[in-house]
């Protein structure tokens, strides 16, 4: 049986496992590109780990007063990129076709990885709405507690499924779908308050001189929103599918591997690049440490022209009354003050 199957294998070793017959099968495109996406983009989430590892030690080493400022977002941002590299290196796990040694790794890190990268994007929505919990280092460790939930959701149902009831690694699409509940419900609170976080940067004015910092923070909220946005539309999708649309086009189970792998990658490329480069660029930038410069109405002119005295330069002068009050007050302290020279000692008085 095994011969018969590597023999319409194209481009794969003699000998080879049909196991991972969907790695180098040409007759199956799906899995070789699949494959490329996701190595080069595990190789770019990496390369942006170390990078942003790397700036950040040289940040703490040529300016300490920094380290407690960008420790924690650092910190969470790393946790964000390995979880996307483990998002696609996953992956290859649903190339590979299903084995009772595959299964367990499939139901384990599918929601963990994804539990995480969400974890940390709500965690980042709550610092960057200003809530006192995740500010500093208050940001990672809010993202670890979410993140150890569904560690214990999956770890207690595979203990219950492999363990007590002693049956193989066999599950239902539904079942699959029921185990995620948990991330879904990260996702959508992540979308409610970067939707929040968008309204509030791109309806809330300051008459500061702080361009630079409020341009910013839209482009940051309109990134993170649409990147949950595209997430909640590729989970929405392949639920959609894996649970109707295969089986009412009479494709289930051929396309429930080729459907998670797809998802897998489209997803992490929208976490990637819509959160992952956009936030190290940000960070490496240093925009955000950027002050409120103080305000100077010196030189300023109104734009009602129309108005008489309006349209010359402003000197911050212009309240005679306030400074008549000035010089009349400081008239009256001259005056008393020299009345009281004139005035007699009255302990030389008494003395006389």
């Amino acid at each position: 049986m095994y011969e018969s199957l590597i023999k319409i294998i194209f481009c794969c070793r003699t000998g080879l496992d049909p196991v991972y017959r969907y790695l180098c099968d040409r007759r199956a495109a799906w899995g070789i590109i699949l494959e490329t996406l996701a190595s080069a983009g595990f190789l770019l989430s990496m390369g942006l780990l170390v990078g942003l590892l790397a700036w950040s030690l040289w940040m703490c080493v040529s300016a300490k007063t920094q380290r407690s400022s960008i420790g924690g977002t650092v910190t969470c941002m790393s946790m964000f990129l390995l979880a996307t590299a483990g998002i696609f290196a996953i992956t290859f796990a649903f190339i590979i076709q299903l084995t009772p040694q595959i299964c367990p790794t499939r139901l384990f890190l599918f929601g963990v990885l994804f539990s995480l990268a969400f974890s940390c994007l709500l965690a980042r929505c709550l610092a960057l709405l200003g809530f006192a919990a995740a500010r500093g280092w208050g940001e990672p460790a809010l993202a670890l507690g979410l993140f150890v939930v569904q560690i214990i959701i999956s770890t207690q149902w595979l203990i219950i499924v492999l363990v007590r009831d002693k049956k193989s690694c066999e599950y239902s699409q539904e079942e699959f779908v029921m185990l995620l509940i948990y991330v879904l419900c990260l996702l959508l609170i992540s979308l409610i308050l970067s939707l929040h976080f968008l309204c509030q940067s791109c309806f809330t004015y300051s008459y500061s001189y702080t361009g630079a910092v409020n341009q910013q923070g839209r482009i940051q909220a309109t990134l993170l929103h649409l990147t949950l946005l595209l997430s909640s539309f590729i989970w929405v999708v392949w639920i959609v599918m894996l649970t109707r649309g295969n089986a009412e086009i009479s494709r289930r189970p051929q396309w429930d591997d080729p459907l998670l792998s797809i998802a897998l990658v489209a997803n992490g490329w929208v976490l990637l690049m819509g959160h992952g480069l956009s936030q190290v660029a940000f960070l490496c930038r240093g925009e955000a440490k950027s002050k409120d410069l103080p305000l100077s109405f010196a030189g300023w002119t109104s734009p009602c022209a129309d108005v008489p005295g309006l349209n010359s330069p402003k000197e911050g002068k212009e309240n005679g009354s306030f400074e008549n009050e000035g010089e009349k007050r400081r008239g009256e302290k001259l005056t008393s003050w020299v009345v009281n020279r004139k005035r007699p000692n009255r302990k030389h008085l008494n003395q006389a």
